[in-house]
């Protein structure tokens, strides 16, 4: 083999054709674009994804579901048998020393899953109706 007989394979490279040149070529006139529409015209052969036509979209048709809060990415859940590790007055500061809640979160709420057993006294926290039960019955309370 030598490098100057090296050539494409058979076919592999095609010449271009040359469109609008003519009736003869067998691409003159529409250069094969066909009539009108926006694929005929110079620079419009792009539709946007889920464009129909003018129609109403599929997306548009179909109902709203659901609700995103904006709240959620703020308020921070403390499992209620994580307050054990804790004594005495509860606060937003308390729980974000013991690294219970994290940095980026402005509230915390306690969430009734498992037990507590201590004595604890909540300040400017929120819970949830069954958590409020279980700290209550434990001894301890909730101040707003």
């Amino acid at each position: 083999m030598k490098l100057n007989t090296l050539k494409p394979a058979e076919g592999a490279r095609t010449e271009r054709v040359r469109v609008g040149r003519g009736i003869g070529s067998g691409l003159g006139k529409t250069a094969g674009r066909g009539h009108k529409g926006s694929f005929a015209r110079a620079g419009k052969g792009k539709i946007k994804a889920g464009f129909e036509g003018g129609q109403m979209p599929l997306r548009k048709r179909l109902p709203k579901v659901g609700f995103r809060s904006k709240l959620k990415n703020d308020t921070a859940q403390v499992m209620l048998y994580q307050l054990d590790s804790l004594e005495g007055t509860v606060d937003f500061a308390a729980l974000r020393a013991a690294k219970l809640v994290p940095t980026t979160a402005k509230r915390a709420k306690i969430v009734k899953k498992g037990d507590v057993s201590k004595k604890l006294v909540l300040k400017g926290v929120l819970a949830t109706a069954g958590a409020r039960a279980a700290i209550e019955a434990a001894g301890g309370k909730i101040e707003e």
